[in-house]
């Protein structure tokens, strides 16, 4: 992972030159919780300037950062991230929070995050995220193997959206996604152990033929149908 960011550092520097103010580490792998098989090396890069030629300038660094099987940079100006924090109250409450410096300054310690958009968008967050979890079981016709793999897949965002509802409840932010799942839990008196199931099966603890998958989905989907439905009420 390291040698990776390294290698991605040197490559930015020499693509963009003085254009780059900043390049920035997020997500889980800057949160302690990365794992090889399931988490990808999230960056964000900051430019003085973003037009067509700039952008040209970092492809090549691009498809070498994909090929190395992690997603494109996203790309601000100064001004536009200032100015997202509106729009991307999640994301970079996040990052703002958790996130490594790889080269340049840090625009994350000094921004500001509006609350009262947060709060929005996190319920809108977790009711399209809810409704996308019923859509696709009954895409899968509850067959045992998809229904595991879209837990697998969506835990990671709902441990996400279970974090930023405590925040939005007004509780003290969890550190981790299964303190997020456990602080929910405790608040609102749903069973926690799905998630955790779950979160087990993607660190390599726990084998599938294990897992009773129907139990363990009607318990996830009601505990996001719940947080969902709290986090309306409550805001209302």
């Amino acid at each position: 992972m390291h040698k990776h960011l390294s290698e991605l550092v040197e490559k930015l520097k020499a693509a963009a030159g003085a254009n780059l103010k900043s390049a920035v580490l997020y997500g889980s792998a800057a949160g302690g919780e990365f794992h090889a098989e399931h988490s990808d090396l999230n960056v964000l890069l900051v430019l003085e300037r973003l037009g067509l030629t700039e952008l040209e300038k970092l492809n090549s660094t691009a498809r070498w950062w994909e090929s190395k099987g992690h997603p494109a940079p996203l790309v601000f100006t100064p001004e536009e991230l200032a100015r997202s924090a509106d729009v991307f109250a999640i994301e970079l409450l996040d990052i703002k929070a958790r996130h490594e410096v790889l080269a340049g300054e840090d625009f994350f310690t000094a921004l500001e995050v509006p609350l009262n958009l947060h709060r929005a968008q996190v319920e809108r967050e977790l009711r399209t995220n809810l409704v996308r979890l019923r859509q696709h079981y009954l895409a899968g016709s509850g067959n045992r193997k998809a229904v595991l793999k879209l837990m697998t897949e969506s835990v990671s965002s709902f441990g996400t959206l279970f974090r930023h509802a405590l925040i939005a409840l007004g509780e003290q932010r969890p550190q981790h996604k299964r303190d997020a799942v456990d602080g929910l839990a405790a608040l609102l008196g749903f069973d926690p152990s799905p998630f955790h199931t779950i979160l087990d099966l993607r660190a390599g603890r726990r084998r599938a033929q294990a897992i009773d998958v129907p139990a363990t989905f009607s318990g996830y989907l009601e505990a996001v149908a719940r947080v969902t439905h709290e986090i309306d009420v409550r805001f209302t």
